[in-house]
């Protein structure tokens, strides 16, 4: 494996510390007016999730953790094992629903995602960034309540919750930022 130097980190680098796969949120060079040079770093553990910030020597070495990203369509799920059928060889891979990440909530079966390895293992899901569901459940909308923020809860096709603005009706289509779990638009159509 190639190892780098904190000096070369750059935003989305993934590298192996203390037997965690962390990648680079953000990093900063730091030259004060005295002492030595420092790379403020922020990182995000890839299996946990959890955000750290540390400061490394810039000569600091790691070693380069190489995450492979394959497409996978999701296909059922069967308990706490979430089925995702690899586009090139149509394996199966079972992933367990701890690994799953929260915006998974609004993806619905047959969405293509990309599974992210780490050594032949599935580290984790990336849904898409936006999803278009349609509204299952929801009070009926009101005309003419667009001047304020006001929203309700609804819930879209897979079982999710969601805030949506009063005028969304059930059945209407909407899209959704995976990331945020926030609503977006309703959809034309």
């Amino acid at each position: 494996m190639p190892t780098i130097t904190a000096g070369e980190f750059r935003n989305g680098m993934t590298f192996e510390m203390d037997g965690q796969v962390m990648q680079v949120v953000e990093f900063q060079h730091v030259k004060p007016g005295k002492g030595a040079a420092f790379v403020r770093t922020k990182m995000k553990n890839v299996l946990s999730g959890g955000v750290t910030e540390t400061s490394f020597n810039p000569t600091a070495k790691f070693e380069s953790a190489y995450i492979e990203r394959k497409d996978a369509q999701y296909s059922y799920n069967d308990g706490d094992l979430y089925y995702f059928m690899d586009q090139e060889t149509f394996d199966m891979i079972p992933v367990a629903k701890a690994e799953l990440p929260a915006g998974f909530a609004f993806v619905k079966e047959e969405t293509i995602c990309k599974l992210m390895f780490y050594k032949e293992k599935v580290v984790g899901v990336e849904p898409p960034t936006f999803v278009e569901l349609e509204i299952t459940e929801t009070d009926p909308g009101f005309r003419g309540n667009t001047a304020t923020n006001a929203t309700k809860p609804a819930t879209v096709e897979t079982g999710a919750e969601i805030k949506v603005p009063l005028f969304i009706d059930p059945g209407d289509k909407i899209k959704i930022d995976t990331r945020t779990g926030e609503y977006l638009e309703r959809c034309k159509g």
